[in-house]
Parts: structure tokens; sequence; C-alpha cells
């Protein structure tokens, strides 16, 4: 009888560990193993509307895999670049977006890519808090001002009659007036240190680089400035008529560089 009694005891402990494995081991079962494509991609849009962008991402996942190969696949693709864009991540949807591009080059939906790219990068640059700091933009890294440059570029020379080309010109004119001046900053930036060299050098660059942009007013002034420090007339007196050829009702010789009191950048 004790021998029955621990053989009993042993296969009820064999049963409960074997049902316990199972439940450690088991997967839960997915919601959407019933539904079509279709209405996958209804459901991820739903939640990508309501911001809740993790649960769009998985979704428009699943599509992927489930859609291989048709327009709502590419279209999922595209979507959750979008996502991933809404949801803080602009590493993965410029990655996302990467993919997308070489993936499907003859693609309808190239020049929205392509304009999406640009706009991560774009609001990259702002930065999070810029509208709250009114931080000069161009003292910013500019390597994403750059990126969106190059994207916007692309889509105008490719797709002029695209609805999105519009845009992209407007915002391609920002990222120069901010390319332009990140150099104005560098140059005040060595100015104000005595660096008087390396601040024409830089203001010089900006000028030959960039045309009909507001940051050239202040290169001209910094240029004025550091060669007078240096005691060079003719050079000061040469950039002092290009100044007032070019600007003639500036600020900045009667204000010096308090007539930097507005933003020359605006907030999308």
């Amino acid at each position: 009888m004790p021998g029955h009694k621990l053989s009993t005891v042993f296969r009820l402990v064999s049963a409960a560990g074997v049902l316990l494995l199972a439940a450690c081991t088991s997967t839960p079962a997915d919601p959407t193993s019933g539904w079509s494509p279709n209405k996958i991609y209804a459901e991820a849009k739903d939640e990508l509307g309501a911001g809740a962008y993790d649960k769009a991402i998985t979704l428009f996942d699943k599509l992927e895999g489930r859609a291989a190969g048709t327009p709502l696949a590419q279209q999922a693709q595209i979507d959750k670049a979008y996502a991933h864009y809404k949801n803080g991540d602009p590493i993965q949807a410029v990655a996302t977006l990467d993919r997308f591009m070489k993936l499907h080059p003859a693609s309808p939906a190239l020049d929205y890519a392509l304009y999406l790219k640009g706009i991560v990068n774009f609001n990259d640059d702002l930065g999070l808090f810029s509208a709250v700091t009114q931080q000069d933009l161009s003292e910013r890294d500019q390597k994403a001002a750059k990126e969106s440059f190059d994207a916007f570029k692309e889509l105008v020379a490719r797709y002029p009659d695209s609805r999105y080309t519009p845009d992209a010109r407007e915002r391609m004119n920002y990222v120069v007036n901010s390319l332009a001046q990140s150099e104005v900053h560098v140059a005040r930036y060595y100015f104000e240190r005595g660096a008087y060299l390396a601040a024409i050098n830089r203001a010089q660059t900006a000028i030959s680089e960039f045309q009909g942009v507001p940051a050239l007013e202040e290169a001209l002034f910094i240029m004025i400035k550091s060669y007078d420090a240096l005691n060079m007339p003719q050079m000061r007196d040469d950039a002092m008529r290009i100044l007032e050829k070019n600007y003639p009702k500036t600020p900045y010789l009667t204000q010096g560089f308090k007539a930097r009191t507005q933003p020359w950048w605006k907030l999308w």
C-alpha cells in the first residue's frame, strides 16, 4: 500500500508538471489569425489614427508578411514608417523608408516616400524643445537638415508635378537658410572670441555657398567688424560697400549685433 500511494502521488506530480510546462511554453493566440489583409490594414489605420503607434506598427508588420508582394503590403511599409515617425523614432522611420525605396524603385508612392523622408529629417532637425526654448535652429547639428534637403531635392527633380513638390520646395528654402545661418553662427562664435581670421573664413563660406538668404547680411557685418579688428581698412570698406549695396536699410550698422532680435526661422 505505501508503494501504491507513492506511485499515485508521483503520477499526480508528473501530470501537474506536464500541465505547468505546457502552460509556460504555450503562446497566446493571435487575434488576427483569421483576419483578411484588408481587415488588418483597416485595424492598423484605426490604431494609427488613435495615436496607438506601437499597436499600428505591429499590425503593419503582420500585414507585410501576409500580403507580401501586393500593393497593400507596400502601403503597409509606408504607413509603418509614418507610425515610427509619429512614435518618436526617426531613425527607424528613415530605415523603413530606405528599405521601401530599395525594394520598390518603381512604386507610384515613391514621391510620397521621398517627401516623408524629408519631413522626418526636417522635424528631427527642429528638435523636441525648439518651440519652447526658441532656440535658433541653425545652432543645432545640421546633419538632419542636409539629409532632409537631399530628400526634398530628389523629390523635386524626379517628380516636379507631384502634389508634395510645392511644400518640398518651401522646406528646401528653409533648410538652405538654416545651413547658411549655421555657418554665420560659427563665424559669430569665432568673432566673439577674438579669432577674427576664422570668423572671416566662415562668413566667406556662407557668402560663397549660399545666395539670397537672410544670413548673408550678418555674415557681411561680421566680416566688417573682423577686418576692422585686424586693422585692415581697405578690406573692411570693401565689405561695407557690399553690405550697403545689397542691404541699404541694414540695421547692423546702427545697432550692431542687437539687430539679431528676431529669429529668421519659423516653425511648421
